[in-house]
């Protein structure tokens, strides 16, 4: 039963990919393409922020184990989300035109706390092996905790591009929270 989890889980994931790839082959994003791809794969990685975070609770919450088979493989599509969305404003939206990229970068808070996140997760991809688990050893567990860093970075950005809806971006910035929450409890009165 467990060999056809992590098969469904990989398919499930790949669905919102596969929802805007079809948007844009049938002329479905409405009057502002771009920026629908941007939103919805920004949306998209902070779903899978969020996913990641939640498996060592879930497993706490229902002593099953499985959980934590899942975690890589949606941390590697947090990564694989953030990428998209940062390709389609790098490369559609500003047609890798470098210099008002970088100003961007320098001058908006969001997209400057964006990039940095999207930075702080290539370290966690290149070493999201077992092998390069056995070779960090403790050094990997600290490393890997940077994505509460990204996590954060994620919801500010969230947060700091939307001028007059903050709806959404505050229930992102507030299941981050509680997921913090939940190991800081779970630490606080397991030591």
């Amino acid at each position: 039963m467990n060999r056809y989890f992590k098969p469904s889980i990989f398919f499930l994931s790949l669905l919102p990919f596969l929802i805007i790839v079809y948007k844009i082959y049938f002329n479905q994003l409405g009057p502002e393409p771009v920026k629908e791809i941007t939103h919805h794969t920004g949306e998209w990685t902070l779903i899978f922020i969020c996913l990641t975070l939640a498996m060592s609770p879930l497993k706490r919450l229902t002593n099953l184990t499985i959980w934590i088979k899942f975690r890589r493989m949606l941390g590697l599509f947090v990564f694989f989300y953030a990428t998209i969305h940062l390709l389609t404003y790098v490369g559609i939206d500003y047609r890798f035109n470098w210099t008002p990229i970088f100003d961007d970068v320098l001058k908006k808070k969001y997209i400057f706390i964006g990039f940095a996140a999207w930075l702080l997760l290539i370290p966690l991809v290149i070493t999201s092996s077992q092998r390069m688990m056995r070779l960090l050893k403790h050094n990997w567990r600290l490393l890997h905790k940077s994505i509460y860093l990204i996590a954060i970075f994620g919801a500010l950005h969230y947060i700091w591009l939307s001028k007059t809806i903050f709806f959404k971006p505050l229930i992102f910035a507030i299941i981050i929270i509680i997921l913090f929450l939940f190991r800081f409890n779970y630490r606080k009165y397991n030591n």
